[in-house]
């Protein structure tokens, strides 16, 4: 065989290999090859030519390995049980970007399955590596390595302290200041994987200064920007007092307002999330947000959309309302009790419900003043409706009973308390009857009132527990009437004055 025979031989080999790894990367983006890459053992396959001799083998083969892995966590685990991660990580750092970006894309694939599979990548020492790739020259490295990064840290805290022990986080923020957005959102993301799961961990996002250089890019006119800004500043401001304060002290209020009138749903419906998280920890945040006109801002969102998006911005009034009578007023002054009753009425998700529900029990929870605020409305009925239908979750149940109570045992406006007496069950029926008993003593309008319009007869008319609560509530209101009135709304009275009719025997 002549040397130009051999040399053809070869040409073939690098030829036959490219092809290859090109096909079954092109196959793997099609769902429906799936199935028959795995029967054909196609991971096996891919292994050894990640240490191919020429780059485009190598990067192609991962790319390959990484749309197999991202497809299910069967394939991600074939990856790992193929020993692939160990071969993907060698000499990394000395590869080029492609090469690079392949491996972090494999790298996501695997991990975003499972715990268990985020952590053989940390067991394969891919971290290190990762870092390393966030410090390389080309953004789009970085953007892969921050991916695969977030992808790990979000399962968990062990996984998350794994990520910051490994020196990743000041380096994702020198990356959410680099002027590429994609590179700015995916660190953003990844910061905002890590500071979810625990107030150290957000400690340490602080600590790296992320704070300052997210606020800055609140306003920055790219919406999937914006959102992962908005979404890293809630995670570290639901843990505490003092970490909600550091991201107040970051000046991100009245601009954050701006936020909740944005065309991006989900920009608008982040913004009202960092918003509840800073409003649920104190009454002074509370009163911070009121003062820069967050209470009208958030109920004009609450009007502007529909669905999920409503519920951050229905939990803030609840939050705010739930503080202090000053803060629950400033909502009831603002308008906010409309918009929440028509959240009952509007939406058809039971969770939405339920959170409004709460916020309303909230706002009417502190005073009779506030109880009458959120019952001339008319709502009443509809939280006793929800509560007692049994198509409604028990999450829902459990809400309207609990936002039920606590509007009933402050509310003195009797014509809100009426139209309920003819249909809530004994354990909301004793909040309502309680109410008349503190009002009617005192009140010579309101028990003529009381009369007309069927109440004393429909309390004659309940089966109360002898020595119960209810029972000494409705002797308090039989006490405030002539003895005879009371007799004659009570049930049975029409027959034995009818009996007496029959037996009267008329003086001729």
């Amino acid at each position: 065989m002549s040397q130009r025979q051999v040399l053809q031989v070869f040409e073939q080999y690098q030829r036959a290999r490219a092809q290859f790894v090109q096909a079954v990367a092109e196959f793997a983006a099609r769902p429906q090859n799936i199935e028959t890459l795995q029967s054909a053992g196609v991971i096996s396959l891919l292994r050894p030519l990640l240490l191919d001799s020429v780059p485009t083998v190598q990067h192609t083969a991962a790319l390959a390995l990484g749309r197999l892995a991202n497809y299910n966590d069967d394939l991600a685990e074939a990856v790992v049980k193929e020993d692939i991660l160990p071969q993907l990580m060698y000499s990394l750092s000395e590869q080029n970007r492609f090469y690079k970006k392949a491996a972090a894309f494999v790298l996501r694939a695997v991990g975003k399955h499972s715990p268990q599979l985020a952590q053989a990548i940390v067991q394969c020492g891919a971290l290190e590596m990762l870092v390393i790739c966030l410090e390389d020259f080309d953004p789009g490295v970085k953007e892969a390595a921050s991916w695969a990064l977030g992808y790990i840290a979000r399962h968990n805290s062990e996984l998350s302290q794994a990520v910051v022990d490994s020196g990743a986080v000041p380096l994702l923020v020198l990356c959410i200041q680099e002027p590429e957005i994609a590179l700015k959102r995916i660190a953003a993301s990844t910061l905002s994987d890590i500071s979810k799961h625990s107030p150290e961990l957000a400690q340490t996002v602080v600590d790296a200064g992320a704070i300052a250089h997210l606020a800055q890019m609140i306003l920055n006119p790219d919406a999937k920007l914006k959102r992962q800004v908005l979404s890293a500043l809630s995670q570290i401001a639901k843990h505490s007092v003092d970490l909600a304060e550091l991201v107040v002290e970051a000046e991100i209020f009245p601009v954050v307002l701006t936020c909740l009138k944005d065309s991006d749903e989900y920009a608008k419906k982040n913004g009202a999330t960092l918003i509840r998280e800073i409003a649920k920890h104190s009454p002074e945040l509370s009163q911070l947000i009121v003062n820069s006109g967050g209470v009208a801002a958030v109920i004009d969102c609450i009007g502007s959309c529909r669905g999920t998006v409503r519920l951050p911005s229905i939990m803030v009034l609840g939050y705010v309302a739930a503080h202090s009578e000053n803060l629950s007023m400033a909502v009831i002054i603002s308008k906010g009790i409309p918009p929440l009753c028509a959240c009952l009425i509007e939406e058809d998700e039971d969770h939405i419900k339920a959170a409004a529900a709460w916020a309303l029990g909230q706002i009417g929870r502190h005073t009779p003043e506030h109880a009458r605020a959120v019952a001339v409305t008319n709502v009443l009925p509809t939280l006793l409706a929800m509560y007692m239908d049994t198509h409604s979750s028990e999450d829902l149940q459990i809400k309207t009973k609990k936002a039920l109570k606590s509007i009933l045992q402050k509310c003195m406006y009797l014509p809100a308390l009426e139209p309920l007496l003819h249909d809530a069950p004994l354990n909301i029926m004793k909040h309502i009857i309680g109410q008349f008993s503190k009002v009617l003593p005192h009140d010579s309008q309101a028990r003529r009132l009381f009369v007309t319009t069927g109440g004393l007869k429909k309390v004659q008319e309940i089966k109360a527990e002898p020595g119960s609560v209810l029972q000494e509530y409705i002797n308090i209101i039989n006490s405030c009437y002539p003895e005879e009135i009371v007799r004659y709304y009570s049930p049975g009275y029409s027959e034995i004055l009818l009996e007496r009719v029959e037996n009267y025997q008329p003086v001729l």
